[in-house]
């Protein structure tokens, strides 16, 4: 493949490409970045010609993309997120105003997305917010700004290059279904008796906690692994699974999946949580706001969910590990 000549190269047909990959359409795509559909068509007709691919073809009156600009989008869209914060007015962000793309890794904790997501509509409704999993490239994507903020558990130390705010410590809650067997002598029998499920939040880390902690002698017996806590809740109603999670987890999800909360009958140290970005874009005035909205949210919501499940709420063990 020959080298391009990126001075024989319009940025501006990248703007045309990207709006085109989400409208599938030339005239919502003129409407969205003020061009007329002949001067968009003309756009579509360069970029076909320079990347020597037909790029979207109309068929049965829609549009849809090659497989090579399945491919390049998700290239595209990050260079244009970094050329959009390069040649935006250093300090300046209007909520209103903007239609900034923010990209949030985190668990899918549904109250706190669905808090953040009400007050970014009320305040800036062209914004949109990528939610995305914790994976295990988290770290290099927030330091060359492809995420913007990320939330885990664990202890391992920071690369260098990103900052980080601590949040509280929380309270760890076993949750299973209303008429779980483990519930009728709730004790640390129960806890190795029944299957547990885990979520792996990277490849490299593990959650809630260890496998067995030290304090747990014979340890539980975890017999599922999932990748996401989205559909943990639905599992523990359709099952005679056991999960331990942070209580901001499954607080609001309870009633609606008929799930109880016990006290797990062993003693698990504390995890610490933090929320963490790039100091490289630390001052960076919407990072400052999304960050501020997402934080302040989770802080409120964890603390709603402790006092929702304190101790004298929960199912206690009737025994105690010797």
């Amino acid at each position: 493949m020959n080298e391009i000549d990126l001075n024989r190269v319009d940025l501006n047909l990248l703007v045309v490409f990207e709006s085109l990959m989400e409208t599938r359409s030339v005239t919502l795509t003129a409407e969205r970045i003020g061009r007329t559909q002949s001067a968009v068509s003309h756009s579509l007709g360069r970029l076909r010609e320079q990347l020597d691919d037909p790029v979207l073809v109309r068929v049965g009156g829609k549009m849809h993309p090659s497989p090579f600009a399945e491919t390049i989008i998700e290239d595209v869209r990050p260079i244009l997120r970094s050329i959009r914060r390069v040649i935006a007015p250093r300090n300046l962000f209007d909520p209103g105003q903007s239609d900034r793309v923010f990209r949030i890794a985190m668990p899918t904790l549904t109250k706190v997305i669905a808090e953040v997501s009400a007050r970014v509509e009320a305040e800036a409704p062209r914004v949109k917010i990528e939610w995305l999993p914790a994976h295990h490239d988290v770290y290099p994507a927030l330091t060359e700004g492809l995420i913007d903020l990320a939330h885990l558990g664990g202890q391992p130390r920071l690369p260098d290059g990103l900052d980080q705010q601590i949040m509280e410590p929380f309270s760890w809650v076993t949750f299973a279904r209303q008429g779980h067997p483990a519930a009728t002598d709730w004790g640390i029998d129960a806890w190795r008796k029944y299957p547990h499920v885990m979520v792996n939040v990277t490849r490299s880390q593990q959650n809630p906690f260890p496998a067995t902690p030290s304090s747990d002698a014979g340890g539980r017996r975890v017999s599922a692994m999932i990748g996401d806590s989205a559909g943990v809740a639905s599992l523990l109603a359709n099952s005679d699974f056991l999960a331990t999670f942070p209580a901001v987890l499954l607080a609001w999800d309870m009633e609606a999946h008929g799930l109880i909360a016990m006290k797990p009958p062993v003693d698990l140290g504390q995890v610490l949580v933090r929320f963490f970005w790039s100091s490289r874009l630390a001052n960076d005035a919407g990072g400052i706001w999304i960050r501020s909205i997402v934080i302040e949210a989770y802080r409120r919501l964890q603390a709603k969910a402790e006092a929702k499940l304190a101790e004298p709420r929960l199912l206690q063990p009737s025994r105690r590990p010797a």
